[in-house]
């Protein structure tokens, strides 16, 4: 069985799939195919200089982060521009690391991590949803104490992301992480009992 892991910044989603995957999961990472397909010499690294020009590398080749997301942050068009030019390939790659994984471990529960899953439109790459949920308002006062940001650098991010009570609506698999730590975890093990996959 696969699944697509999501939920709003702040919500715990890390640590579920940590859960998931002291438990047996096979995890695939979006963020972290998401920087290997920027890597030096990569045809998409090449994309983005041919569209966004050669300051927004390093000196050493590898993408300067912070100076593409200066450009494009803000630039609507800019933005649409970097994620049709990533996008496809990212896509991919989660697609053949599933296909991998469920070849390789076919009684294992496939989790895919991606942050903006229901952003990006991709949850009909999988078989069940999982949102990692907890209220707005704690979400806003975590998101704070985590990365030392006022209210209103908050409340930024937050209006960035698909509303978290959107995302629970649509879920096939809730979470519910304002509890303890242990609550989560009977959570976890509760939906892994109830698939056979514990």
């Amino acid at each position: 069985m696969n699944i697509g892991l999501t939920g709003g910044i702040a919500c715990g989603k890390s640590t579920v799939s940590d859960m998931l995957v002291q438990r047996g999961a096979m995890l695939v990472d979006a963020d972290r195919i998401a920087r290997e397909v920027v890597e030096p010499g990569s045809p998409v690294l090449k994309q983005i200089v041919d569209r966004f020009g050669p300051e927004i590398l390093n000196p050493d080749g590898s993408l300067f982060r912070k100076k593409l997301g200066e450009v494009v942050f803000g630039n609507p068009q800019a933005l649409k521009d970097l994620e049709n030019i990533m996008h496809p390939s990212i896509r991919a790659l989660i697609r053949e690391r599933m296909h991998q994984y469920e070849q390789l471990h076919p009684d294992k529960l496939v989790v895919v991590d991606i942050p903006l899953l229901y952003e990006s439109a991709l949850q009909s790459m999988f078989e069940a949803v999982m949102v990692v949920y907890i209220p707005r308002s704690l979400q806003l006062q975590r998101l704070m104490n985590r990365d030392k940001l006022t209210v209103e650098q908050a409340e930024a991010r937050l209006k960035a992301q698909m509303d978290i009570e959107q995302k629970k609506a649509m879920a096939d698999i809730v979470i519910d992480n304002q509890g303890m730590l242990q609550d989560t975890e009977n959570q976890v093990e509760a939906f892994l009992r109830g698939r056979r996959l514990l």
